[in-house]
Formats: C-alpha cells, structure tokens, sequence
C-alpha cells in the first residue's frame, strides 16, 4: 500500500498524503538513486583537478574543497542538459571563487582597523615583570612619582593618603624593585 491516502480534516476538507516506504541504504559500490552516474564519474574525474584550481583561485585550501562541493550542487540538476559538464563545471567553479573573493574584500572593506601593536624593548618589559610583583599602591605610588613626575603631595592627594604615607609607599616600593631586579 503505497499510493495515495485520502484523509478527511475537521472541515470537511481532503488532503493527500502519501505514505514513502522507509528509505534503505544504498550499496556502497552503486550510486544511489538520487545520484545519477554521470554526477558520479564526474565527480571522480573533476573534483581533484576543481579543488586544485579553487585552492589556486581563492589561495585557501581550507576553503577550495567547499567551493567545489557547492559547484557540483549546482551542475548536478543541470547535468542531462549540458554539452561539456567539465567546462561548464570549471566556470561555476570559477564563479564561486570570484564570489567568494568579492565576499573577502566586502568583509575586509568593513573590518575594523587592528589596534596598533606596541614594541616594547626587553629592559620596558623587565620594568612592567617587576612593577607587576608590587602591591597595587606601591606601584601607583612608583608610576606617579617616576612616569606623571609628580611630587609627594600631589600622590598623597591622588592616592587620599597622607603625604608620609605616599612617601613610604616610594620608598618602599623602590626598595622591593631593587630586590626584584637584583635576583
């Protein structure tokens, strides 16, 4: 029983359904149905020569083997009415890389420029090593007198403390930049 089945609805109102037999598994040595076997020597004889040529379009070997695939999905529907699958094969393939290139350059076009990369010497990194093992007061204290050059009331004032303890906190951390450094 696999024709047609006529269901009534509420309404009073027919639907055709069809009911499918479960699909079964293709043999792997046979193409299966929905495959026709042009698609399939076509694609044994074309894919690794489509690849190469997308991968040398696009200069991505990650994104060539995409490419192809999307290309056969086109040219199988269309491959009873073809004269030259192969040819007609290339040029989609070439169209999908050029797409993709445009894509690419769309993308590039709208990106955001990357944040400038600062160099730092190997002394400035020993330096940031070492202001990184004071506590968070010691070093503010340490880069507001030596970087902001500012005197000890100005930090006091900056740091809400008393100017003997800015004046500590200097010494202090000077004196564990000296330890850290001598090691």
């Amino acid at each position: 029983m696999h024709g047609p089945l006529v269901e009534a609805d509420d309404d009073r109102t027919e639907r055709v359904t069809e009911i499918r037999p479960p699909p079964t598994e293709p043999s792997p040595a046979a193409p299966s149905p929905a495959e026709p076997p042009e698609l399939t020597r076509l694609y044994r004889d074309c894919y690794a020569p489509m690849v190469r040529l997308a991968h040398l379009i696009t200069g991505s070997s990650a994104v060539a083997p995409d490419l192809v695939q999307d290309a056969f999905l086109k040219v199988g529907p269309r491959l009873e009415q073809l004269e030259s699958a192969p040819a007609y094969l290339r040029t989609v393939v070439v169209n999908e890389c050029r797409g993709w290139l445009r894509r690419q350059a769309v993308e590039r076009r709208h990106q955001r420029p990357p944040e400038p990369t600062l160099v730092i010497p190997p002394e400035v990194d020993e330096v940031w090593s070492a202001l990184d093992q004071l506590t968070d007061r010691q070093r503010a204290a340490i880069v507001l007198r030596f970087y902001d050059d500012l005197s000890f009331d100005e930090i006091a004032r900056v740091l809400d403390c008393r100017v003997g303890t800015a004046k500590s906190l200097v010494h202090r951390g000077l004196a564990a930049l000296k330890e850290v450094v001598n090691r």
